[in-house]
């Protein structure tokens, strides 16, 4: 199965019930991953949460959720009670979204819309294995500037 890369960013109009628009790119690269339903069909599940250290949501396709969390869970041991508190949190405020066959529109529950401060517009933002979702003047006045940039990118080389 061929692991999906996002790349690109596309504004999404949010209407008065929390849909929007899956960008037809995204929605492209999802339907051609290789994940299929039983009945054959390409699986379009998408888990949507709140990312931990920005003000966004991330989406992943339902397998890459599924491996992720997998690894993450293996790392855990829920006779301490620590691991459980977190493993709880971790799965608290997730959604389980999938675009209509028509227009490819998905429901994003309003906390989450909320959480992010989303308004009228949303930036959809391919992350490698994921899609951010930003609210549109978080991510245009969100970015680092350039010098910030080549500093972390030197200490990464260090």
């Amino acid at each position: 199965m061929t692991k999906v890369k996002f790349i690109g960013e596309y504004t999404a109009k949010v209407d008065d019930k929390g849909r929007l628009v899956l960008p037809s790119a995204f929605k492209a690269l999802i339907a051609s991953d290789g994940a299929r339903l039983e009945n054959g069909e390409p699986d379009m599940r998408l888990v949507v949460k709140k990312d931990i250290y920005a003000d966004c949501l991330e989406m992943y396709t339902y397998d890459e959720w599924a491996r992720e969390s997998e690894e993450l869970k293996s790392r855990l041991n829920f006779l301490k009670k620590e691991h459980d508190l977190f493993w709880r949190a971790y799965m608290r405020d997730r959604a389980l979204v999938e675009p209509d066959g028509k227009l490819g529109r998905i429901s994003i529950p309003k906390k989450l819309l909320d959480a992010i401060g989303a308004g009228k517009e949303v930036v959809f933002a391919g992350n490698d294995h994921k899609i951010e979702i930003w609210a549109k003047d978080r991510f245009e006045n969100g970015g680092l500037s350039d010098e910030e940039f080549v500093n972390l990118a030197g200490m990464l080389s260090d």
